[in-house]
């Protein structure tokens, strides 16, 4: 079985040409690896935002304006959003490595 080469860039800034071309380069149908392109993506935001959750944990809120229910809620959308964002510009290629391994899958 030849290994599978992904390193792409995220869904949001691939144009057509650059998704047929991932594609073949994958030898998968260009329906196929934007499916699994955008699952690998949803894994690696809600990862990093699991991550990151865990790193704004220990920020104490103080003054006026901070502290209460409502900036717990809020600042666990703006984790998530952190973990969107950084997915989205792929430098930590968790997306990657999930992608090919759901294409490995099937293959099989």
């Amino acid at each position: 079985m030849a290994a599978i080469q992904i390193a792409a860039p995220s869904l949001a800034t691939l144009t057509p040409q650059g998704l047929q071309s991932r594609a073949a380069a994958a030898g998968v149908s260009a329906e196929t690896w934007r499916a699994t392109r955008k699952v690998a993506e949803d894994f690696e935001a809600q990862f990093l935002s699991q991550m990151m959750g865990h790193m704004f944990a220990g920020i104490e809120t103080d003054g006026p304006f901070g502290g209460g229910h409502a900036e717990e809620t809020f600042r666990s959308l703006l984790v998530d959003e952190y973990g969107k964002a950084a997915a989205r510009g792929g430098t930590t290629g968790i997306a990657d490595a999930v992608q090919r391994q759901l294409l490995r899958m099937q293959e099989a």
